[in-house]
């Protein structure tokens, strides 16, 4: 029975904490190592066909994510009865089922971001470059605008009468509660990002990396129940461009800044409280 009970310690957590679970363990002795930060600029990579690969991988994800999610929306927008549709909660799992799809397709290849917001967050915790950001962002933005153009080609009357699944903020919010709604629903996404591919998680447990795009996901389908009813749920600055720009009316563009600006607030957020609180890495001895 002893040797069982050593099986069982071992295989459990092979990396044995010093702390006590649920305490914020700090080690001396790493057992992983913390990746360098990105290089501002990368022009070397301009010459590499791994870079375009990666966009053109951001670009068909981004694609695929609005056609379709805007889909979904519009399904859901056209039935009188809502009870013969899926619904909000319905919405809220196509919006995080595709990402957790995606980025699970992606993530060896772009890093699986698919939302500009995630790209920049990235950017401030040094984990990829300018470079590699503005391309990401560009390719994200385009893929969005193809995605929303093939949903209109489909039913175009249908697509201009419900909206186009254009984000808005609801009759009775103000633009200040838009603009919350997308700070907090951001900083949820792009803190469960950086919880999710954290070097350190993923050298002491090894199911970290496989697992991650489901976490992900779920925090987009959480945040879209809770701000659907509020915004539609933009938390993605190119899924939110893509449905204005080919539905084109006064109102997609009304309160458009907020699906922008929000956005990045919370992944400017998410990404300081990850790298400044969590991992507390300005204040680590070199």
């Amino acid at each position: 029975m002893e040797g069982q009970n050593e099986d069982v310690r071992v295989g459990a957590n092979k990396y044995r904490e010093k702390q006590p679970i649920g305490t914020a363990a700090q080690t001396d002795a790493k057992d992983y190592v913390e990746p360098p930060p990105a290089p501002l600029f990368e022009l070397g990579v301009l010459s590499s066909w791994s870079f375009y690969r990666a966009g053109i991988a951001e670009f068909v994800a981004t694609f695929l994510f609005l056609y379709i999610t805007v889909l979904t929306v519009m399904g859901v927008a056209k039935s009188p009865n809502k009870c013969s549709t899926v619904g909000t909660q319905g919405i809220a799992w196509a919006f995080g089922g595709m990402i957790f799809a995606l980025v699970y397709c992606t993530a060896g290849i772009s890093g699986g971001h698919i939302n500009p917001a995630v790209t920049f967050g990235l950017l401030l915790a040094r984990k990829l470059s300018l470079t590699r950001a503005v391309f990401y962002i560009i390719m994200q933005c385009l893929g969005a605008i193809c995605g929303a153009a093939v949903v209109k080609g489909f039913q175009k009357g249908q697509y201009e009468r419900l909206g186009g699944g254009a984000n808005t903020v609801s009759t009775g919010y103000s633009k200040g509660d838009g603009l919350g709604a997308e700070i907090l629903g951001t900083f949820i996404l792009v803190y469960t990002v950086f919880s999710a591919t954290d070097a350190k998680r993923s050298a002491r447990d090894s199911h970290v990396p496989i697992l991650a795009p489901l976490p992900i996901g779920f925090a987009v389908f959480l945040v879209h129940l809770a701000t659907i009813p509020i915004t539609g749920t933009g938390i993605n600055p190119a899924r939110s461009l893509g449905a204005a720009l080919i539905y084109n009316k006064e109102k997609a563009w009304n309160d458009h800044w907020i699906f922008w600006v929000g956005p990045f607030i919370g992944a400017a957020l998410a990404a300081l409280y990850h790298q400044i609180v969590i991992r507390a890495i300005p204040f680590k001895s070199k």
